[in-house]
């Protein structure tokens, strides 16, 4: 029983405010839950609202009302900002002038604060969030980095600056196909194209540059770094990480992970959806009557964007490749539509025939869908793990930050997909949905599927991410605990 002077571990969950790192740390929040540690989660307001505007985010958590609470501060922005890739920086700016003071003021002197019933212990915050350090100093608690990107990705971020002294960034040509040398671990495998798309930049004065440097920074003053990753997959760059802290944690893939724990607690898989989009479930009736292997998914997630010249280039090729494919295209994610926007005759036919384009899907439930052969991604890291896990070979099309390295990892290192990076003409895109839905498609669905086996082993009793998130969670309620008042 606690003592009436006995402190309880209270974690502060503080997520970039974006589909995908909130998708992430809601699956670490429910984890944590499920072994009595207590969790606020800390949204903004838009997302907060369009989570309980399209999901029962608010209600399924209730279950853990014990233990857990969602609070919201506002990012900064007008409602009307699309929130796209090319707003984040705007977004950061938001936070820092409107979120972090309100921030500071709740875990002071306010509801969260050291006076309060329930003190905080720990704050877990996206690594871009460097003002998390000085507010964890002040309040005396331990602070947690969670970089919700690959860590692959995350390892050229660090090394910006080894990458600047080195001479190798800014690039003294246009010739993106020169290795880079100065990642260790990276040597032979990233060229200037596989960095992320921030380095390719002239000015190092750039904002996102200057973001990152002040990020490497600050992440080794946090006590500990949580991966949403798993050794088997990334090992080699998880080393390299130990030089940035003794405390790594490799805790995913966290969708499949809070999936097998709740299904040891309940004996019932968790299928739920966080999505800050409306999801077009009809997508999966189109499935289901399709033959097995036969449909290549498309999607670029919930921050990219294309040109309409690329839309027509890739809806080409899909067409001429002769597959089935069901299009997730987002509102807003094509540039340059509009009303006047004529379909060609041969695209509307041929979708007619063997495509469903919808507004956004299900995506978990569409990949393991068997249905599916293919993803045609923008190689997000949540979106490549869901696909690792569902053993579906991919074909890459980055957009920004990791991706451009997490697409040439599928290829080069991990060989479970092919990497279409800068370019989408028609018959490139038609040739490469061709190796993967028939030509190689043997060859890369055994090495998905030996991948998705991996996977699946990591997040079991004993495996290497079951066996971290055991040891994050004994180490939040003791080793990360605040000293006791007398």
């Amino acid at each position: 029983m606690q003592q009436p002077n006995q402190i309880s571990p209270h974690v502060l969950i503080f997520p970039l405010p974006l589909q995908g790192p909130v998708n992430c740390m809601l699956k670490l929040a429910e984890l944590l839950c499920l072994h009595q540690i207590h969790v606020t989660f800390l949204n903004t307001e838009h997302v907060q609202n369009r989570l309980r505007l399209h999901t029962d985010t608010e209600t399924y958590f209730k279950k853990y009302e014990k233990c857990f609470s969602f609070r919201t501060v506002p990012d900064g922005l007008p409602e009307d900002n699309p929130r796209t890739g090319s707003q984040i920086p705007a977004l950061l700016k938001g936070l820092d002038e409107v979120a972090v003071p309100l921030l500071r003021e709740m875990v002071t002197s306010g509801e969260l604060g050291t006076e309060s019933e329930r003190p905080l212990t720990c704050i877990i915050a996206d690594g871009i969030f460097t003002f998390a350090v000085g507010i964890a100093r002040e309040i005396g608690v331990t602070l947690l980095y969670f970089d919700t990107i690959s860590p692959c990705g995350f390892w050229t971020y660090f090394c910006l600056p080894k990458l600047i002294e080195a001479g190798e960034l800014p690039f003294k040509d246009d010739d993106l196909d020169v290795i880079i040398k100065n990642v260790p671990g990276m040597e032979g495998i990233i060229r200037r194209r596989d960095l992320p798309s921030f380095c390719r930049t002239k000015d190092l004065n750039d904002r996102i540059i200057q973001l990152v440097l002040k990020e490497d920074e600050h992440i080794p003053l946090a006590q500990g770094l949580i991966f949403n990753t798993f050794q088997e997959l990334e090992a080699p760059v998880l080393a390299q990480m130990l030089n940035i802290s003794p405390n790594i944690y490799a805790v995913g893939p966290l969708h499949t992970h809070a999936k097998t724990r709740l299904g040891e607690e309940t004996g019932v898989l968790s299928e739920r959806s966080s999505s800050i989009w409306k999801e077009d479930r009809t997508c999966i009736s189109w499935l289901d009557a399709q033959p097995l292997k036969s449909v290549v998914y498309v999607s670029i997630g919930s921050l990219a964007v294309m040109t309409k010249d690329q839309l027509l280039e890739i809806w080409h090729g899909l067409v001429n490749s002769g597959s089935r494919f069901l299009w997730v295209r987002r509102p807003g994610s094509i540039e340059g539509l509009d009303d006047k926007f004529e379909i060609p005759l041969e695209l509307s036919q041929g979708t007619k025939e063997r495509g469903c384009i919808v507004d956004w899907a299900p995506q978990e439930e569409v990949l393991s869908h068997p249905s599916v052969g293919g993803f045609l991604t923008h190689s997000g890291w949540n979106s490549t793990l869901e696909s690792i896990v569902e053993g579906k070979p991919m074909i890459c099309w980055p957009y920004f930050v990791d991706q451009q390295v997490n697409s040439r990892y599928v290829e080069e290192v991990w060989k479970i997909g092919l990497d279409m990076k800068d370019t989408c003409e028609r018959s490139i895109v038609e040739k490469k949905v061709r190796e993967v839905m028939d030509l190689k498609k043997d060859v890369f669905w055994e090495r998905a599927r030996n991948m998705a086996q991996l996977a699946k082993e990591s997040v079991s009793e004993g495996g290497s991410s079951f066996q971290d998130l055991n040891r994050l969670v004994e180490d939040i309620k003791s080793k990360y605990m605040p000293a006791r008042p007398n």
